[in-house]
């Protein structure tokens, strides 16, 4: 079994203990933007993509901004969802322990097919995975239901490459409301679409897992989001109809869905910058626990090809612990790691010093 680290990501070149460092500066409106092009780039040659790096030549456009466009389809289903998602909390009380296990289990499973399948692997393609653990994540990110694979890594690319611009689905500078769930409720912005439409998703469309998912996407996910959840604690151990639907379907999915936003929200707005100050994603460790280790945002903007996204290992990252049993078990392989020496230059360079106080 081939369970290594597949490279620490140091230069060798350097005539210092920390490789040496190119670096680039440059101004996207207000916000400085800072990069190591050499570590950044050997990388992505490594992975064999740059479409997660962010792209330091894009402008907005002068003039105003294109009007709101509402969506009213997702308004009014996104409202339904969280009233019985509400509704399912005044079932806690009366549920069977087994069915608040189960929803339990259905919500880790799902959130791997996010964390540790969309994003970790098939976004920023950290690690290798065979094809049983392929088809695994799909099943989970089915039952996730958060856009198949395929559309999930085309406007996650576009969210690193441009992120907090108007080529950013989902947009921090407009506010906590707009990426949290906003960015959902209305059209995309122009340069969302036409960024996503450049990207080069080949890798993606090579993979006969993801492009079988899209193509069987509205049924899977009515199986394995909603009627699987529901199904079994009413088939196996008596669970009333309505709790079974309410508490693993429904109320699962929708603290699910709040998981994976606060990443896209929070995330971005809470936290110190020990990595890279220049940019506005943060460490949120509370983020972290909900997202079952995607809170280490700073870290992420800064490093996203490391597998872990983050430099603690298992610490409030079951992901990464997820992802390093299957690597034990012989399913996943070559995961991408920052070496420590790179890490610490990086903070003492553009870090906004808070590493230091603990």
């Amino acid at each position: 079994i081939h369970c290594h680290l597949s490279k620490e990501f140091s230069s060798t070149s350097s005539t210092t203990a920390v490789g040496t460092v190119t670096s680039r500066v440059t101004r996207n409106g207000d916000a400085v933007v800072e990069k190591d092009l050499l570590n950044h780039e050997d990388l992505a040659g490594d992975r064999g993509m740059i479409d997660d790096l962010f792209d330091e030549t894009y402008r907005e456009k002068e003039g105003p901004k294109p009007p709101l466009r509402y969506v009213w389809r997702n308004i009014i289903l996104m409202s339904l969802l969280h009233l019985g998602a509400l509704f399912a909390l005044t079932l806690i009380p009366s549920a069977k322990i087994q069915t608040l296990a189960w929803a339990l289990l259905c919500f880790l499973v799902s959130a791997l097919g996010i964390t540790a399948g969309s994003h970790r692997l098939w976004s920023h393609r950290s690690y290798k995975a065979t094809l049983p653990l392929r088809i695994f994540l799909t099943i989970a990110n089915s039952m996730a239901f958060q856009n198949d694979i395929y559309e999930w890594v085309r406007d996650h690319r576009v969210h690193h490459k441009f992120s907090e611009t108007d080529a950013d689905p989902h947009n921090a500078m407009r506010g906590f409301f707009f990426s949290h769930i906003g960015w959902l409720l209305v059209r995309k912005h122009p340069d969302v679409i036409e960024k996503g439409q450049k990207l080069d998703l080949s890798d993606i469309k090579a993979d006969k897992v993801v492009m079988f998912q899209r193509r069987y996407y509205k049924p899977s996910v009515v199986l394995l989001c909603f009627t699987l959840p529901a199904v079994v604690p009413w088939y196996f151990w008596d669970e009333s109809i309505v709790t079974s639907f309410f508490i693993p379907a429904i109320l699962r999915y929708t603290i699910g869905l709040n998981a994976t936003w606060l990443v896209n929200s929070a995330a971005h707005m809470f936290g110190n910058r020990p990595y890279d100050q220049n940019i506005n994603p943060r460490e949120n460790p509370l983020v972290s626990l909900g997202a079952i280790g995607e809170g280490f945002h700073n870290y992420h903007h800064t490093f996203p090809y490391d597998y872990s996204t983050s430099e603690f290992g298992w610490r409030f990252n079951l992901t990464t612990a997820f992802i390093d049993l299957m690597c034990l078990l012989g399913l996943a392989s070559d995961r991408k790691k920052v070496s420590k020496e790179v890490i610490l230059a990086r903070k003492m360079r553009t870090g906004d010093g808070s590493h230091k106080s603990g």
